[in-house]
C-alpha cells in the first residue's frame, strides 16, 4: 500500500542521528499507523517506532501525548532508580527539532519512540508463562508509576470505566430501541439488569477515597507486552494512549475478562466458553509478584470484584452497541456484538460460580 506521506519526509523533524534507509509497516494494531524505521547512524543500522496518530479517535493530540509525557518520564526515573534499562523496560519518546512529543504536518499528527530491541509481542497466548509474563509486566507498570500522581493526567477517553455511567448509556439504549431490536434480547437485558449492583462495586471506592485514584493502562493485553526474545521475560509494556486515572483493579480485570477465556470473545457457541480459574491464578501469581507492597490491602481483595466487574462492563457495551445499531465496535456479521455480549455474560456467571475461589486466592 502505498502511503500518502514522505517517511522520509516526516523523519526528518525529529531528533534522529544518521541517514534515513527504511519504514514498513509495523505490527498488528489496529488505531494507529505504526510502522518501523531504520536509519543508518554511522554503519550501524538503529530502529525506532513511528507512528501517524489516529487524531479521529483521540481528538486532542496535546492532551493524548501529555499523558505519555508524564507517564514515560516517570517510568524512566522509576527504572533508573531501581537500577534498570530504561531503553528496554519502558518506551521512550523521541522529540522533535522542536523539542515537541508530536509533528504535525498540516494534516496527520506524528510520534517516535525508540525501538525496543531483541523483544516481541504476541497477539495470543502461547502458553500460560506468557500469561504469567504478561501479569508481571503490568504488575510492574503499576509498581513504577504507584508515586505517580494519577489526577495529573487528563481523561482521553472520559468516564471509559466508569460502569455507573455504562448501565446509564445502557439503560437509554433499551429505552430507545432505534432498531427495534429491545424485544429480542429481552433475556439479556434482563440479565445486565439484575447484575446492575456490579455497577458501584469499583467506581464508588475509587470515589469515597476508600482506594487510590491510580495510572491505569487500560488496554491490558498480551499483545502490550514485550517479551524478551531470549528469556521470554515481560520487559516493558506499550500502547500508552488509553493511560487515565482509575484503578488497579481495571487493569487486572480486563487482563482476566481477555485472558482467562476458553474461546474467542465472539464465539457464538456459548457452550464453549468457559471461566479458566487456573489461567486466572497464574495472572494474579504474577501480578502480585510485580505489583509487591505497592497495592493497598483494600486493593487486593477487589481484584476478583475487578475480573467480574470489567466482564460486566464489556458485554454490556457489546450489547448497548448492538441496540443501537452496531456504531462503535467493527462487526463481521449479523448479531456479531450480541455473539460477544452473549461470551462476557457467560464468564460473569462462571466467575461468581467460584467467587469464593477467586478470593481466596488472593488471600494465600
Amino acid at each position: 500500500m502505498q502511503e500518502e506521506f514522505s517517511f522520509h519526509s516526516i523523519s526528518s523533524n525529529f531528533k534522529i542521528a544518521g541517514k534515513y534507509v527504511s519504514c514498513e509497516r509495523y505490527g498488528e494494531g489496529h488505531i494507529n499507523d505504526t510502522f518501523r524505521l531504520t536509519m543508518n547512524d554511522g554503519g550501524k543500522e538503529v530502529h525506532y517506532i513511528l507512528q501517524r496518530i489516529n487524531n479521529r479517535l483521540f481528538t486532542d493530540v496535546e492532551k493524548l501525548m501529555r499523558n505519555i509525557e508524564l507517564v514515560t518520564e516517570f517510568c524512566r526515573e522509576s527504572v533508573l532508580a531501581h537500577g534498570g534499562d530504561p531503553l528496554r523496560e519502558c518506551l521512550n519518546i523521541v522529540r522533535t527539532k522542536e523539542g515537541k512529543t508530536y509533528y504535525f504536518d498540516g494534516k496527520d499528527y506524528f510520534r517516535v519512540y525508540v525501538f525496543i530491541e531483541n523483544a516481541t509481542t504476541y497477539q495470543t497466548v502461547r502458553n500460560p508463562r506468557d500469561f504469567y509474563e504478561s501479569a508481571v509486566a503490568f504488575g510492574n507498570f503499576a509498581n513504577l508509576l504507584a508515586g505517580f500522581d494519577a489526577s495529573q493526567l487528563y481523561e482521553i477517553l472520559p468516564d471509559f470505566h466508569n460502569t455507573r455511567v455504562r448501565y446509564a448509556n445502557f439503560m437509554s439504549a433499551v429505552q430507545k430501541d432505534i432498531c427495534g431490536r429491545a424485544n429480542e434480547v429481552r433475556e439479556e437485558i434482563d440479565w445486565v439488569n439484575a447484575h446492575s449492583d456490579l455497577c458501584e462495586k469499583i467506581v464508588d471506592k475509587i470515589a469515597t477515597g476508600e482506594i487510590p485514584l491510580r495510572v491505569t493502562h487500560n488496554d491490558t493485553k498480551l499483545n502490550n507486552v514485550m517479551l524478551d526474545d531470549a528469556t521470554g521475560k515481560g520487559i516493558a509494556v506499550i500502547d500508552l494512549d488509553t493511560v487515565m486515572p482509575g484503578s488497579l483493579c481495571y487493569d487486572f480485570g480486563d487482563s482476566i475478562r481477555f485472558g482467562c477465556n476458553s474461546a474467542a470473545e465472539d464465539e457464538p457457541d456459548i457452550s464453549k466458553v468457559h471461566f479458566d480459574f487456573d489461567l486466572y491464578k497464574t495472572y494474579l501469581d504474577g501480578y502480585l509478584s510485580a505489583v509487591g507492597k505497592s497495592i493497598t490491602q483494600r486493593e487486593k481483595e477487589l481484584l476478583p470484584w475487578g475480573a467480574v466487574v470489567m466482564t460486566y462492563e464489556c458485554g454490556m457495551r457489546f450489547l448497548t452497541d448492538y441496540l443501537e445499531g452496531d456504531v462503535y465496535f467493527r462487526t463481521h456479521r449479523e448479531r456479531h456484538n450480541l455473539d460477544r455480549a452473549r461470551t462476557q455474560f457467560k464468564l460473569v456467571d462462571d466467575m461468581l460460580a467460584v467467587f469464593d475461589k477467586m478470593l481466596a486466592a488472593v488471600k494465600m
